[in-house]
């Protein structure tokens, strides 16, 4: 939500808002910004009387600053809503949509364009750290957005990305998740179909072809398909432009591959990134960019120099010659996907995951073996109990003990992960955010002797002989977090908005809130 606040203060117009413990990254930012904001919920936030109200997709009725607009009848809508009528409407808007692999390749199209010339505007679920931000505003033609399908807001439960008038427009892959609003499978392909039926007949579909849902629905668009994969195995329709990869190299410096337009070669890539997955995203940024006639050299070179995101196969440091990496991942193909990047990357070197379920996704009974799958094939994982987001919206951190302290040593035996461990508790435990899990895992590397390697939150990871963790090891720290995101609603002069947030969870909870 605070880049959607900046966004609004680029435009001009008088931006204010409420949260709940509001602490850094965000607090930071906000007064960086020059956006105020208060702690709290509470109807005199509302004065003076702001124009438009943008209500967070995590607010519901009974949320005291919202009964007080309804009350007084104050115009209010959502974020998504203010997005396409602020930024997106007259502007090419270039949609990066898909069950995995949005933020990186959104942020990815933003610096390739970038690199090309077209300096586009952009709004990215994370930090790009080639910007060093998630959100800017330039007077390009071009909106590039990561596109959603969580739901919009309590009065509006349509996908976000439904709004976002797609012109070129990318579906990495679609895999049911988000079982906490989506009824089922059909619910969730439904979700993509109405967003593939909303690019026009002069935009562009790019579609990832290694995903049979994808395959189903792209026939379905009014728009020339444009589809990608990893290798040249799935073949498109005769006719259809097909972008795939040959001649993939993975070392622990980046990818090489030659990228291929359907039977002519595009061109050799380099680029940083690792794994299969990131070859399929590069392969949709590049369609992307030539569909918007970018300049080749440019998109080569941004290829070359991007700097990932924030959170995605994030390196946070090595220490004694342990790689400490964060990572998002949270769906089990993502799991799967993540872990095998690092093994290309890192090849011959084992791996210790540490894992904390805290996406209703991961959380559900009947996703628990493919997370098993997930983390087959080797290496040694270290499971965090199941976080509870409604204990910390109630103000209980992170609600009891048993919520954010239990744990489960898992060791990988052939092709699958068996539970090696029992419930343990560590003192004063508390609820803590992704980015603490990590630190805690480096500062144990730096001051533990060799044989406590590092730990999760609570020293679950420890050397155990030649059986245990090695010391020259890469430690793949998953730690998926709730990210906050709002909304809010636009009219065309400079007005005078109010946002009403909720608590974000990817920071430590504050000590006795």
């Amino acid at each position: 939500m605070a880049s959607l606040a900046g966004l609004l203060k680029a435009a001009g117009h008088t931006v204010t808002g409420s949260d709940q413990n509001v602490y850094p990254p965000m607090s930071t930012e906000l007064q960086a910004m020059g956006i105020p904001y208060n702690e709290g919920y509470k109807p005199e936030n509302l004065e003076p009387r702001p124009d438009i109200v943008i209500v967070g997709n995590a607010i519901s009725r009974g949320n005291p600053e919202l009964e007080a607009v309804l009350e007084r009848k104050l115009r209010y809508t959502s974020a998504a809503a203010t997005i396409k009528e602020e930024f997106i409407w007259g502007h090419h808007s270039m949609a990066v949509a898909g069950t995995h692999g949005k933020t990186t390749t959104t942020s990815l199209l933003a610096w390739v364009l970038d690199s090309a010339g077209l300096n586009p505007s952009f709004l990215i679920g994370g930090v790009a750290e080639n910007f060093g931000t998630s959100f800017r505003l330039t007077d390009s033609n071009y909106f590039v957005i990561e596109a959603d399908e969580y739901d919009t807001a309590y009065f509006d439960k349509g996908p976000k990305m439904w709004h976002y008038l797609p012109d070129t427009a990318i579906v990495n892959n679609i895999e049911f998740d988000h079982a906490d609003i989506y009824r089922d499978e059909e619910a969730y392909k439904f979700a993509f179909a109405r967003f593939i039926n909303l690019i026009p007949k002069n935009g562009v579909l790019v579609a990832g072809w290694d995903s049979p849902i994808m395959r189903e629905l792209a026939p379905k668009s009014f728009a020339p398909v444009e589809s990608f994969a990893y290798g040249d195995e799935t073949r498109p329709p005769a006719g259809q432009t097909h972008w795939h990869a040959r001649d993939v190299e993975f070392s622990e410096s980046g990818t090489r591959f030659r990228a291929f337009r359907s039977d002519e070669e595009w061109g050799k890539v380099d680029t940083p990134l690792a794994g299969a997955f990131n070859v399929r995203n590069v392969l949709a940024v590049i369609a992307a960019a030539e569909a918007v006639k970018a300049d080749r050299a440019g998109v080569r070179e941004g290829l070359r120099t991007f700097a990932s995101v924030k959170r995605r196969m994030e390196v946070r440091g090595e220490v004694r010659g342990v790689v400490v990496i964060d990572d998002f991942a949270h769906h089990p193909t993502a799991i799967r996907e993540t872990i095998d990047a690092i093994r290309q990357k890192y090849a011959g070197r084992r791996i210790v995951a540490v894992f904390e379920p805290r996406s209703y996704t991961a959380q559900r009974r009947d996703v628990s073996g493919r997370l098993r799958e997930g983390f087959s094939g080797g290496g040694r994982g270290c499971l965090r109990g199941a976080f509870s987001a409604r204990s910390v919206h109630e103000g209980n951190g992170a609600g009891s003990g048993r919520a954010c302290a239990r744990h489960r040593c898992v060791r990988q035996r052939g092709e699958a992960a068996q539970g090696c461990g029992r419930d343990r508790r560590g003192p004063g435990a508390q609820a803590q955010g992704a980015g603490r899990c990590v630190d805690n895992v480096q500062w144990r590397v730096r001051r533990d002797p060799p044989k406590a390697v590092g730990r999760s939150c609570y020293g679950l990871i420890r050397r155990r002989g030649a059986t245990g963790v090695s010391f020259a090891e890469p430690v793949l720290a998953m730690i998926p977090s709730f990210m906050t995101v709002f909304q809010l609603r636009p009219v065309p002069r400079p007005r005078r908005f109010s946002i009403i947030a909720v608590v974000s969870f990817d920071r430590p909870w504050p000590s006795g809130k």
